[in-house]
């Protein structure tokens, strides 16, 4: 399997810091973002920690490794250090990443960061939910219950790596195909930029790097109201 990679992350125009944190391994093929929560002390940290875990797990692990169970083991970790860093409020962070291997990607995901997947015919299909108020609102009210949500805390988040309550991990697996793009970002990109634009930046060029730069810019461009990060995988070759 042949895949080309790149990986970019800037701080933006407003944050003092650049909390987002990004994987971007070709030899273990793991890919992803971790986007230290907002709100919390220690954003950084956090996602440091949890990219630091993810990459140690894999590395150790049999194959095919279980994303679950390192999922849930990073989430230890991280809050371990948010009792040592901040006892009274812990900290944070998002987690989106995808192991690319024998044809295929499996994804775990936690809090708001996105993987999407650029098809042949140039549609844009998110792979991940949102682990937001609103999502969690909106499923509940399909179930027929009566939900209300604050305007202000709607993109609060419902799940983070770093909770010390039982947490639930997204986990999906979809065969590759032979053209396809990923890209995994954080909220820093997908708050400025729509998916309509996004598919049409994906597509435009040959060169990851390139699109990366192109979509960075243009989140900045935009007020660069938070760090923006995003990794970004072509399948060129399958077995």
């Amino acid at each position: 399997m042949q895949l080309r990679s790149a990986a970019l992350t800037d701080i933006g125009r407003i944050r003092r810091q650049n909390e987002d944190r990004l994987m971007c391994d070709e030899a273990l093929g793991l890919y992803g973002v971790a986007d230290g929560v907002g709100g919390l002390p220690g954003g950084a940290e956090a996602a440091q920690c949890a990219v630091d875990q993810v990459h140690k797990l894999i590395r150790n692990s049999s194959n095919p490794p279980d994303l679950e169970l390192i999922t849930l083991e990073t989430n230890h970790a991280v809050s371990q250090l948010g009792f040592r860093m901040s006892p009274h409020f812990g900290i944070g962070s998002t987690l989106t990443f995808g192991l690319f291997r024998e044809g295929k990607v499996r994804l775990a995901h936690v809090g708001d960061s996105r993987c999407y997947v650029l098809k042949h015919g140039g549609e844009l299909e998110s792979l991940t939910m949102d682990h937001s108020v609103e999502n969690e609102a909106r499923a509940r009210r399909a179930k027929g219950e009566l939900i209300w949500v604050n305007e202000q805390h709607r993109n609060a988040l419902t799940r983070c790596i770093g909770q010390s309550t039982p947490l639930e991990v997204d986990l999906s697996t979809r065969p590759l195909e032979i053209g396809e793009r990923y890209l995994f970002c954080s909220d820093g990109v997908t708050r400025m930029i729509r998916e309509e634009e996004l598919a049409e930046h994906i597509s435009r060029s040959d060169q990851p790097s390139d699109i990366l730069q192109e979509i960075i810019d243009l989140a900045n461009t935009r007020g660069g109201l938070d760090n923006a990060t995003c990794v970004l995988v072509f399948v060129d070759h399958l077995p």
